[in-house]
């Protein structure tokens, strides 16, 4: 008997079916529905990357399974490590795709130059990127550039407020370049500015390369720090920005010749603090006692709760090898993305305007806070998050504000005099670090003194037949011994008599010869 052409004409219309109507967020046409086609420029190879696009895709097919007047079709774009791919990536968007609008950037300099673009063809550019320093005229040089990120001096303040609680004077920045040279210059002033408020300066700047540019991160690592070793006297570690691999290169090299140890201190950038739950348990033991950065979001919401699910089941299925699951604060970042441009398009279908006076307009409060634009750029006052790595995670610390500063709980109103939490630090130091190298007795500390002095009573130097005979009395020496017998530990420190002007004297110390002078 002749098998009846029907259950194949079916199963033709059913996959045809399947094709026109995408339930993650992909192409979608549904009757009269009108398809709102957005491009995204994310790096699935990384860590943010798979959580940005499964966090978009949930929100686009959520909102396709309720509209009825709109589908919302993604185009993912992975970007490379080349400098200005981005430019033929988001013109492949526009040109071929047909986007009307495109999430994506991790830099502020891929976004200029998607930004730049976005203005030619008047197609709107949400990054995730912003300056720490926004240039003048930014809104009316790129009108079409929306800036949903976190306020970049927020986070600089309070870097310098934890420096400030435990008194160090001098830090070493650290930051990893990006593909385009442009650096962290923006970050690194910002730095420097707010550590002169409080009497404390960067003195040492460390720019590592690309990690992608590196055939040996290792070799090159070790040979920075080397350096550092012997040109510094701080010990207190920012990094400023880096990709998830090349801090833990850092660390393991830094680990390996004792800066990851006891006196020293390391505070490490959001961008690796939210990451940290996928960092492999051998990478996050070296870090063990940095401080790190998060920005706070709700988390008992029912709006987070049923994403939470649904992300949690989405990136198991793509991710089987992830051991954590949950979403960091940049899924919820890319989740309102698309919520914004949602909004727009519903509020477009009442007036006369276009997406991107609607999508400037928004005001929601979204998954990663209130969603609210000025001039293109978010305004958002975050309450960041000051968390400890201890073990294979890390513990909350503190929170803080910009109005407030740090304060413990939920409560804004129980604000402490500094950073006042308890802190694991690196070698399990029973105290706060100093944040400076330790002389020892094989390399004590200078201490330059005047040969002669007209006022004897300050200062005074007798002379044996050789210096280990000298005798050191006057004011000054004995406040100094005092001040000795307070510490709780033991200072090796020399005198070194000199026949000097004062003025030189002090420029011993600005020169690094000594690390003391009395005048």
């Amino acid at each position: 008997m002749q098998n009846s052409p029907l259950p194949s004409f079916w199963f033709f219309i059913f996959l045809i079916s399947s094709i026109l109507i995408r339930t993650d967020g992909g192409e979608a046409t549904n009757g009269d529905n009108k398809v709102i086609r957005i491009g995204a420029i994310v790096d699935s190879n990384s860590r943010i990357g798979k959580e940005q696009q499964i966090a978009m895709e949930i929100a686009a097919q959520n909102y396709n399974n309720t509209s009825n007047t709109h589908k919302l079709a993604l185009y993912f774009q992975n970007p490379t490590n080349e400098p200005f791919t981005t430019t033929s990536l988001a013109e492949e968007l526009i040109e071929k795709q047909k986007v009307q609008v495109i999430i994506g950037t991790q830099t502020w300099q891929e976004a200029t130059i998607m930004a730049g673009i976005g203005s030619k063809t008047q197609v709107p550019i949400i990054s995730f990127a912003s300056p720490a320093i926004t240039p003048p005229l930014t809104p009316k040089r790129w009108p079409y550039l929306i800036r949903l990120s976190n306020n970049v001096t927020a986070h600089i303040n309070c870097i310098a407020d934890i420096v400030h609680s435990f008194t160090w004077q001098r830090v070493i920045a650290i930051y990893e370049d990006d593909a385009y040279g442009g650096g962290d210059y923006g970050m690194l002033q910002l730095l420097s500015e707010s550590l002169q408020h409080f009497g404390s300066m960067i003195e040492y700047r460390l720019a590592l390369p690309p990690l992608s540019l590196l055939s040996d991160p290792s070799m090159l690592i070790q040979q920075e720090l080397v350096k550092l070793v012997k040109q510094t006297q701080s010990r207190v570690f920012i990094v400023l920005h880096s990709s998830l691999e090349m801090v833990n290169f850092l660390f393991r090299e830094a680990s390996q010749i004792g800066l990851v140890d006891r006196d020293s201190a390391w505070i490490i950038p959001e961008s690796i603090t939210n990451v940290m739950d996928s960092v492999d348990k051998s990478g996050i033991s070296y870090m063990e006692g940095s401080l790190g950065i998060k920005t706070y979001y709700v988390e008992n919401s029912s709006q987070y709760k049923d994403f939470q699910g649904q992300f949690r089941r989405r990136f198991r299925a793509k991710n089987p090898e992830e051991d954590n699951i949950n979403p960091g604060f940049y899924a919820l970042q890319a989740h309102d993305s698309i919520k914004i441009v949602i909004q727009a398009l519903e509020k477009m279908a009442s007036t006369r305007s276009d997406l991107l006076r609607e999508i400037l307009s928004s005001n929601f409060h979204g998954l990663s806070g209130d969603i609210h634009f000025e001039e293109g750029q978010l305004l958002q006052n975050p309450t960041l998050r000051v968390v400890n790595v201890v073990g294979k995670s890390y513990k909350e610390i503190e929170f803080w504000t910009q109005e407030v500063g740090f304060f413990t709980g939920d409560d804004a109103k129980s604000s402490t005099q500094g950073l006042g939490g308890v802190v694991q630090w690196p070698g399990n130091l029973p105290r706060n670090p100093k944040g400076w190298k330790m002389p020892i007795k094989q390399k004590p500390m200078r201490i330059a003194i005047p040969g002669r002095t007209a006022f004897s009573k300050f200062v005074k130097v007798v002379y044996g037949e050789n210096p280990a005979e000298n005798e050191y009395t006057g004011f000054c020496i004995e406040i100094f011994k005092m001040v000795l017998d307070l510490l709780e530990y033991d200072l090796p420190y020399e005198f070194h008599p000199l026949n000097v002007t004062y003025p030189d004297l002090v420029q011993l110390v600005y020169n690094k010869v000594t690390s003391l002078c009395f005048n």
